[in-house]
């Protein structure tokens, strides 16, 4: 596609985009994988589950691919293009001529019809068919919010019917969940109108990415781990302070039942045709916020490379991967940094921005890029910087971008799979397997034997550059409880603002002198790690003044418009 041409097209909505690109039958994308007709179920035309089979041969057999992780700079609030990165650099690998695989999180409907719209990418960038996956697409969301809320009912049942458990009232940790944007459901009063309607307590909704069952799906090995980890979720606390499971519950068989089928990866295709495995979708922040686990094992037993994602930046998503998602046995290959001239001259004049031209506060925003390299270096990965290019971007600011990475031996790209696709994206696949070529061996930044506090301490000052910790009160408490319940030896999950390295999300570029506060932790023994809180996180979001939703409709065709 020639310059012109792909300008042109652009001129057209993403969804125009991705509903005037013709998709290759779902068979076909499979065959590619080297997958058969009993290696998967079709959903419609083009989209596909495959079948347990599938998943429990991956985790059995030797895995031969290289596995890319796509990470970015500090963000400004609208992104920098991680998932249209990551599905250009797949696009553009298999122009090249290597087999492989996007893998990324479903959409959520929260900021579908919320702040961000759709999570397909943009552009010639994208997954197809757009419309699906950002909406309804297999049903795994729908699987999860209904077992999360079974989970919840036989809680509530339990407390009705004489609560044999034992379980303080004031001490669930359970709530329920929705997979829509809702400030009303932040707090809330459950049992009322008399004895016939459950124990009055208060209680509180999450939204679906939000649940630890969503952590769970991205962390289990295959559908009997996955029954194993559903069952030791902790739901609440009975009088003697000591943990009540989901497996005390009884409900463990029936919550894997309803989970049964969103274990298994979905497979959809890109606008180029390249295979995407579309699966599972946890926070970014109170969770590791990557596709699942199960997703990258089967696409690295089918292909040359699997380029998935993590959350926000290097600082949030990447250590999670490296601290949490790494140590079950997929450390990546090659590690993707995305910056942007934007979130440069953002953090380079401290929030103001600029437009037009301006290599001076380009380089201004430097230190936050360079901080971010050395995150990724101190886990022993040698990142490639992909510079995003946006259409107000000029050749002066790319290529002062460009001369500083060189300056740090770090390989760097631009990448315009935006506008170009694959075409976009080929000089950064070409730095990608030189990288993926080099012998590394990255891993976790500390050691499971350490203590929480050690842990949390670690990730503050080594990652985020903190001079220090500090422990609230309550926190000190959840520390020891903690340590009491057998929770001390697993990974952390620090839930921190993503705009700023720091816990104060006004604070750009490199923040100094500043300690982390901990305000709050609490065990995701499903998911297999403790979450330590800091600052305010919210769990379920709230609509904008003008939510996405307003803009969505459908026409007399069926189409939906507007995503």
């Amino acid at each position: 596609m020639t310059d012109t041409a792909s300008t042109r097209a652009l001129d057209r909505s993403d969804a125009e985009i991705a509903r005037a690109t013709e998709k290759r039958p779902i068979e076909d994308v499979a065959s590619d994988l080297g997958l058969g007709a009993d290696d998967f179920d079709r959903v419609g035309r083009y989209k596909a589950k495959l079948a347990h089979d599938v998943v429990e041969r991956a985790s059995d057999e030797q895995t031969d691919g290289d596995l890319v992780l796509v990470t970015a700079m500090t963000p400004t609030p609208p992104g920098e293009g991680k998932t249209v990165t990551t599905i250009g650099l797949a696009q553009s690998l298999d122009a090249a001529g290597e087999r492989s695989v996007a893998a990324i999180r479903e959409p959520s409907l929260g900021p579908i019809f919320g702040l961000k719209g759709g999570a397909t990418g943009g552009g010639r960038a994208q997954v197809v068919p757009m419309e699906d996956v950002n909406l309804h697409f297999t049903g795994d969301l729908h699987a999860i919010t209904a077992a999360h809320n079974l989970v919840a009912a036989a809680l509530d049942n339990r407390l009705y019917r004489g609560n044999d458990l034992d379980v303080d009232v004031n001490e669930v940790a359970w709530p329920r969940a929705l997979d829509v944007d809702d400030r009303a459901l932040r707090n809330v009063v459950v049992g009322l109108g008399g004895s016939g309607n459950g124990v009055p307590r208060e209680s509180e909704f999450v939204i679906t990415a939000a649940s630890e069952l969503m952590a769970v799906l991205g962390l289990a090995d295959d559908l009997a781990d996955l029954r194993e980890r559903v069952g030791r979720v902790v739901v609440a606390y009975d009088s003697d302070e000591k943990p009540v499971t989901v497996g005390d519950l009884g409900v463990t068989g029936a919550v894997t039942a309803l989970l049964r089928d969103a274990v298994r990866p979905n497979l959809v295709q890109t606008l180029s045709g390249t295979p995407a495995l579309v699966h599972g979708g946890p926070f970014a922040n109170i969770a590791h916020g990557t596709n699942t686990l199960v997703a990258d094992r089967v696409g690295l037993s089918l292909a040359d490379f699997v380029v998935t994602e993590a959350g926000f930046g290097a600082d949030l998503g990447a250590e999670k991967f490296f601290d949490i998602v790494g140590r079950r046995g997929v450390q990546p290959d090659a590690v993707v940094l995305v910056a942007t001239v934007r979130a440069l001259k953002h953090h380079g004049t401290d929030g103001a921005g600029v437009d037009g031209e301006d290599v001076a506060a380009t380089r201004a925003g430097f230190p936050n890029l360079d901080h971010h390299v050395g995150v990724l270096r101190r886990f022993g990965a040698e990142p490639v910087v992909a510079l995003n290019r946006f259409p107000g971007d000029t050749d002066a600011e790319l290529a002062a971008v460009r001369d500083h990475c060189e300056d740090l031996g770090v390989r760097v790209a631009v990448s315009d799979v935006y506008r170009r696709g694959a075409e976009g994206g080929a000089e950064l696949a070409r730095a990608v397997r030189e990288a993926a070529a080099e012998p590394g061996d990255p891993s976790p930044l500390y050691d499971l034997d350490a203590s929480l506090a050690e842990k949390i301490e670690t990730v503050a000052t080594d990652v985020y550059g903190a001079s220090g910790v500090t422990f609230t009160a309550d926190a000190e408490s959840d520390l020891e409880r903690l340590a009491d319940h057998g929770f001390g030896d697993l990974p952390v999950c620090v839930s921190k603002v993503p705009g700023s390295l720091s816990d104060d999300p006004d604070r750009l570029g490199v923040p100094e002198d500043w300690s982390l506060t901990v305000r709050a932790l609490y065990p995701s023994a499903g998911a297999g790690f403790v979450v330590a809180l800091t600052g305010d996180v919210l769990t379920m979001p709230g609509l904008p003044s003008e939510p996405a939703a307003e803009a969505i409709d459908v026409d007399e065709d069926g189409n939906v418009t507007g995503l």
